[in-house]
């Protein structure tokens, strides 16, 4: 999966033509932890069921025509490495910046855990 098919899959939909923004957000393997210390990869487990109903939820908010993401899980990912694609269409900006950052938020919080590999 790449970010060009989840947008291709958001301007396939049925109701694309009322969007007038599509936001996308990518997440990548960073080379330190928040703490600063040095990272040579990561792994991410990804709570399915609760994905959908985030998604779900992201979907029926204020504005929002569609929501795609891809996360990639249960592999281990090195430094650079895709870790996010999300994908969200709305009808205006204001609308579109809520729901990216709710969902992403939540996908954060609630739906992913991260293993990250430090170098010794």
């Amino acid at each position: 999966m790449n970010m060009e098919s989840l947008i291709q899959r958001v301007k396939d939909g049925p109701d694309f033509h009322k969007a007038g923004m599509i936001l996308c957000h990518n997440g990548v393997v960073r080379g330190t932890s928040r703490d600063g210390r040095p990272v040579t990869g990561l792994r991410v487990a990804v709570d399915q069921a609760r994905l959908d109903q985030v998604l779900a939820d992201a979907r029926k908010m204020t504005g929002v025509i569609d929501v795609q993401v891809h996360i990639a899980g249960d592999c281990d990912l090195a430094v650079g490495d895709d870790v996010m694609y999300l994908v969200v269409a709305g009808d205006v900006r204001e609308n579109v910046i809520a729901a990216l950052t709710d969902t992403l938020n939540t996908i954060k919080t609630a739906v992913t855990g991260k293993t990250e590999y430090f170098a010794d």
